[in-house]
């Protein structure tokens, strides 16, 4: 009765039956529409960028490597997104629908300045026309609304500062809870080597570039479950082990306080050098901080390797020490950098009033600035204050006396640290990687030892040095692209070259590690890693704009006391009055300080839920391995 059923209802297929010709052509769609969706898959995984580049060197590689090149490609997208904000929400509007160049004093280079304003070293210091452009902070102007679309550029301008922030905020906590989904809890070792070798090969490869790389990754994922299992087994003598700890830990400490201390040394210097002018000193001296800055990034790394060798951790765990010590080195780094500005900033400030006391009273000041005031309004408008009875004065904007415009100048320095340290690192990689391996290459021959298995040998790739260098680039772009809109647009530019280049380095002119090692659980620490200094990348940002007054005379926020008044200028020009009562009440103290307390509250208890789940979760896996082991 079975096999007379299985007759009827495959008749078709057997050739007989009035079903026979829709049978066969319901099969061909079928296998059709399979192979389909396999060209599709495979069409979407070519679209991925650089997927095929990361898997080649993961295959050879390993997965701690490859790990960065990941890590590298998201951080090409988030940049992606916040160029596309700057770019189109600030500097294509200012740039199409502003005044244009040469309108404003703002907008103009000064006339000492014009003989030089297009020399290479002037742009190549983002001085000249690069400084009075819609790159930096002191090119956009205050006006409400531009153009006849009535753009309000202060309140873009604003708003695009603090969506990135929250954005990137977003995506990076996004992630984080991604990942830590896909990585689930529990361990997955049991009968690990067996599950490798039967079922680690893709019978389905037919080409044989794809099957030595399917080779190289089955190999290296034999090494790094190698390594694996044998740190699990190892035993030590745990009290040799701990002094050597304590003595690496206290020369890292030595290595940063030093550190510290010469950044210290070349702030006062370069303070110094401001004082009695830059125009007296050589390049050296113009550039010092950065190129110290630079030089330690290079080299502290390297250090912090050697002493890493003493601890005698898993590969793993190494990885994550080298990253905290590196970070710590970049953070102090970045922070004194920002002092440095600071007292910078207030430096010119307290030379400039030190000027008007020996030269001018206060009240003289007030009519300098009341002049202005006037010029601008009889240059500009065509019309002079009811109170003034003074004709029109016609003014070349080149020649209108202006104030200094801090937002730009830190716009710069960040500019400059950033083209500084790319270049550092495309630099280090020619000679540091590409060099080295020639010469090992080609000198091994005629030399008295061996220079492949002896020094200098191969370079291995610097995981942790590469990571900490992108984390800390990053923090300089959210730290520095609301006074230099141009910096996404710049680091969009590094960390596309950046693919190519440590791509081509790493197969060309890397070695593998001698102990390879999985880095699955690597992703949320360098995530966690990069929100840490995002929020600290934040804080002068929300400082400078809550607490300290923008630059009279430049930029969109010129004229206010605050830089977060466009705020309410908006709500008072542009919504009827009751929105403002109820966003005034919406963000009183009183109210915004007891949600704040429930949210805390909220993920407290999201997060103890969340690990008892996990634990529950464990206890069950922990049962059934005890079930499948005792019916074996």
């Amino acid at each position: 009765r079975e096999a007379q059923l299985f007759v009827e209802k495959f008749e078709g297929a057997l050739g007989k039956g009035k079903g026979k010709k829709f049978y066969a052509y319901k099969v061909m769609m079928t296998k059709k529409w399979m192979k389909f969706q396999r060209d599709f898959e495979n069409f979407k995984t070519a679209c991925i960028p650089w997927e095929m580049k990361i898997k080649e060197i993961e295959s050879h590689f390993g997965s701690s490597v490859a790990s960065y090149f990941i890590f590298l490609r998201w951080m090409y997208g988030i940049n992606m997104i916040l160029f596309g904000l700057t770019f189109g929400l600030v500097m294509v509007p200012e740039a199409l629908m502003g005044k244009p160049y040469g309108s404003l004093p703002r907008k103009t280079v000064p006339r000492a300045e014009e003989a030089s304003a297009m020399n290479f070293a002037t742009l190549w210091d983002f001085s000249g026309f690069a400084q009075y452009s819609v790159l930096f902070y002191g090119y956009y102007n205050n006006q409400r609304t531009i153009g006849w679309l009535k753009f309000r550029m202060p309140l873009s301008y604003f708003l695009v500062g603090v969506g990135t922030i929250g954005y990137s905020f977003m995506i990076v906590i996004r992630t984080m809870a991604r990942n830590a989904n896909e990585e689930g809890g529990g361990d997955d070792t049991s009968f690990n080597f067996s599950w490798k070798m039967f079922t680690s090969w893709d019978y389905l490869i037919g080409n044989p570039e794809t099957a030595d790389n399917k080779f190289a990754s089955i190999t290296t994922s034999f090494k790094e479950a190698i390594v694996e299992e044998q740190e699990s087994r190892k035993e030590e003598n745990i009290h040799l082990t701990r002094f050597l700890r304590v003595l690496a830990n206290f020369l890292a400490l030595c290595t940063l306080a030093g550190s510290g201390y010469l950044i210290f040394f070349v702030v006062r210097r370069s303070q110094k050098f401001a004082l009695e002018g830059l125009e007296n000193y050589g390049w050296w001296e113009r550039n010092e901080v950065n190129m110290v800055m630079s030089l330690l990034g290079m080299f502290c790394p390297t250090l912090f390797d050697v002493i890493s060798s003493l601890e005698n951790y898993h590969p793993r765990i190494a990885l994550r020490w080298q990253l905290g010590r590196i970070f710590a080195l970049f953070l102090g780094n970045l922070y004194t950098f920002i002092i440095a500005l600071m007292d910078e900033i207030n430096l010119k400030a307290s030379y400039l009033l030190t000027f008007i006391i020996f030269n001018m009273h206060l009240e003289e000041e007030k009519i300098v600035k009341y002049n202005m005031t006037i010029w601008e309004a009889s240059l500009y408008n065509g019309t002079i204050p009811e109170n003034s009875t003074a004709p029109p004065i016609q003014v070349d904007p080149a020649d209108v006396p202006r104030g200094p415009c801090w937002e730009t100048m830190v716009g710069q320095e960040f500019v400059r640290l950033t083209v500084s340290d790319t270049m550092t690192t495309y630099i280090t990689i020619l000679i540091g990687d590409f060099l080295r391996a020639v010469f090992v290459r080609f000198f091994n021959y005629c030399w008295c030892w061996d220079l492949e298995y002896g020094f200098p040998s191969y370079s291995e790739f610097d995981i942790s040095g590469n990571v900490l260098g992108l984390i800390f680039n990053q923090g300089m772009i959210w730290m520095g692209s609301f006074y230099a809109p141009c910096l996404p647009a710049i680091n969009v530019f590094r960390l596309h070259t950046s693919m190519y280049l440590q791509c081509w380095a790493v197969m060309c002119c890397n070695v593998p590690q001698e102990r390879v090692f999985k880095a699955s659980r690597s992703n949320n620490f360098y995530m966690a890693m990069l929100l840490f200094i995002l929020f600290l990348s934040t804080l002068p940002a929300v400082y400078t704009i809550v607490s300290i007054p923008p630059s009279f005379d430049c930029g969109p926020f010129s004229g206010k006391t605050r830089m977060f008044e466009v705020i309410s200028e908006t709500l008072e020009h542009d919504f009827p009055s009751w929105f403002g009562k109820v966003f005034g009440y919406a963000s009183n103290p009183g109210l915004i300080l007891p949600f704040i307390l429930l949210m805390v509250l909220s993920i407290y208890y999201l997060n103890a839920t969340s690990k008892s789940y996990k634990e529950a979760n464990l206890e069950l896996k922990k049962k059934l391995q005890s079930v499948r082991d005792s019916e074996l």
